[in-house]
């Protein structure tokens, strides 16, 4: 046999009815060069059923909770990992002021040291509690979600015989979640 003839293969025809996979080489023999398969081989594979799609369930309320740090009990290491920037320095400023009875008088103190605006970013990390029958507004704006009318009202409705009385009377003004993140605040009766 010449290299010519070797060459060339012979063109398979496709069966009509099925897809049919293009001839393969198969060496006869040690000494010899490899030909064409005698029958193309048609592959068909079985139909999968379609997949019914799968529904995944809505994973259950989280409920928040605070991970804000207390200003009058946090120590020096927790406000160094849980506060961004923060600094031996101010760690001493907030030390100094403590107990802290209002967000106001955090809001003035540590404003002696740094602008309103990285003293908002502390605000980010750090809380005053919250005495429920004592606090002002803006104390109770802590709260996630409570509103400047809905702390007035709050106030208007003094004294609460306890923290329950109040988170009670909150979960009027918002969501479930947020007096769980509430209840966290609260300084004890």
């Amino acid at each position: 046999m010449t290299m010519a003839a070797c060459s060339s293969t012979p063109a398979a025809t496709p069966a009509p009815a099925a897809p049919v996979a293009a001839p393969t080489a198969v060496p006869t023999a040690a000494n010899q060069t490899p030909t064409a398969s005698a029958a193309p081989v048609a592959t068909t594979e079985p139909a999968m059923p379609a997949a019914a799609p799968t529904e995944v369930p809505d994973p259950a309320p989280v409920a928040m909770v605070s991970t804000k740090l207390n200003l009058n009990t946090a120590t020096a290491d927790e406000l160094l990992a849980g506060v961004p920037g923060m600094g031996n320095r101010m760690i001493r400023e907030f030390f100094e002021y403590r107990p802290y009875v209002s967000i106001q008088q955090f809001r003035r103190e540590i404003g002696k040291y740094v602008d309103d605006a990285q003293v908002a970013e502390y605000e980010k990390y750090v809380y005053v509690p919250i005495a429920v029958n004592e606090a002002d507004a803006a104390t109770l704006q802590q709260i996630p979600g409570l509103e400047a009318n809905e702390a007035a009202e709050l106030i208007a409705a003094r004294p609460f015989a306890s923290n329950e009385a109040f988170l009670t009377k909150l979960a009027t003004y918002v969501s479930a979640d947020e007096v769980a993140a509430a209840q966290t605040y609260l300084s004890a009766p």
